[in-house]
């Protein structure tokens, strides 16, 4: 029983043989220069591949918004000449409503009936 408690002691004193208070001993072939340079460089090539890589999702932003704009400006201009088409129009039925002619609006109903009977006796 007394050797079953030595061995994790000596277990314990293997795994933490190389280190000192205050960190981990430097190796004789590398001093702690070289490794804090070296973790450096690793930490530097990690941060330039997550710049390159927001440099490309920036990049791929800026090109969805312009084709945003281009595609809303085309509406905009759209509506711009729909809005002239409707308004031109509702202006030629406001001059024919607006005319007390009684000649004009007595044309204007007749036209209708003889078409409304003339689509009515073809679908027959």
């Amino acid at each position: 029983m007394m050797n079953s408690r030595r061995d994790p002691r000596n277990n314990r004193a293997a795994l933490f043989d190389g280190i000192e208070e205050g960190g981990i001993r430097a190796s004789s072939t590398y001093s702690s220069h070289e490794i804090d340079e070296h973790d450096n460089e690793r930490a530097m090539e990690g941060l330039q591949d997550r710049v390159i890589l927001l440099k490309r999702l920036s990049g791929d932003i800026n090109e969805e918004v312009e084709s945003h704009n281009r595609m809303l400006d085309r509406m905009g201009n759209d509506m711009d000449s729909s809005r002239g088409i409707l308004s031109g129009t509702m202006d030629k039925f406001k001059m024919v409503f607006e005319t007390k002619s009684s000649r004009r609006m007595l044309t204007l109903v007749a036209s209708f009936v003889v078409i409304f009977l003339i689509i009515y006796y073809l679908t027959r």
